[in-house]
């Protein structure tokens, strides 16, 4: 058992051989796994479901070796997935949480995360739009925590730090000098932000997309073809929004509407009807298209 001396601080070489804990099996809590996977190490992935822990550990092990090799630097590690969270998160040094959009659920969470996690692990939640301060009233030391913000890995790799108010500095610096041995590029929030940095951005764009299909000016495919003329990028809005899912987009956008009233609600009753549906986006088979 490792001294605990109040600092989350650690170089690479400190925490290369201790595992990871991914706390959810998602479209996200897997390719974040995915990435902590790639440096030889073991990643321990856990979900309630035996059917999203089989699919989480098909993705990271068929999507690995290729990976690394393209990456050109790395190894091959091990990934278990497990629906216990004392042995997901046994001698962790990290544990990321990516669980559903609501508070009601992550709150609680994490309060079963403290209880099961070693007293050095550092905590960070995946939340793409709530800020850490808000569920961390069950941990007994809310200076470990902090909000860790991954996009779409491998594909994406950018990931977004947010201190709670209280989150060791020592800990983001660490984060900020080790994420990137694991092929993440961190950026830190300065100050609280909800949307953080990048999401801010992105929030207004999908918004006004939405907003010109909610009104009948145009179609996704117009919107996201114009978008991909205008910018020289792979996808447009309407396509990344299918592939994060319509169900964690309108989410996500409940959250801003809570606390910016302003926001058009026609965009909110769009997604909705979407989700009434049954297109969910990718993971359903349809959303804005078919797949």
């Amino acid at each position: 058992m490792r001294i605990v001396t109040g600092s989350y601080t650690y170089t690479f070489d400190d925490i290369q051989n201790r595992p990871v804990a991914v706390i959810g099996a998602g479209t996200l809590g897997r390719r974040i796994a995915l990435m902590f996977a790639t440096r030889g190490g073991t990643v321990r992935i856990y979900a309630r479901r035996q059917e999203q822990r089989d699919e989480a550990t098909q993705y990271v092990t068929q999507a690995l070796p290729k990976l690394v090799a393209d990456r050109g630097f790395g190894a091959v590690g091990k990934v278990i997935a497990t629906g216990s969270l004392d042995e997901a998160l046994a001698d962790a040094w990290l544990a990321v949480e990516s669980v559903p959009e609501k508070l009601e659920i992550k709150i609680p969470l994490w309060g079963e995360i403290d209880q099961a996690a070693p007293p050095d692990t550092i905590f960070g939640t995946n939340s793409s739009s709530l800020p850490s301060r808000l569920m961390g009233e069950n941990l007994h030391d809310k200076t470990r925590f902090c909000n860790m913000h991954f996009y779409m890995p491998p594909d994406i790799n950018a990931i977004e730090l947010m201190s709670n108010g209280q989150t060791d500095r020592g800990l983001l610096d660490t984060l900020l000098t080790v994420l990137p041995e694991f092929g993440v590029h961190p950026f830190e929030a300065r100050k609280e932000s909800t949307g953080f940095i990048f999401n801010r951005v992105w929030a207004a764009i999908k918004r006004e997309s939405l907003a010109v299909v909610a009104e009948g000016v145009a179609r996704p495919e117009d919107i996201d073809g114009m978008f991909k003329l205008a910018l020289g990028v792979s996808v447009g809005p309407f396509q990344m929004m299918d592939l994060v899912g319509l169900d964690v987009v309108l989410d996500i956008e409940n959250h801003y509407a809570a606390q910016f009233p302003h926001l058009p609600k026609n965009v909110r009753d769009l997604l909705q009807s979407y989700i009434d549906a049954g297109k969910l986006g990718i993971k359903t088979g349809e959303g804005f298209y078919r797949y």
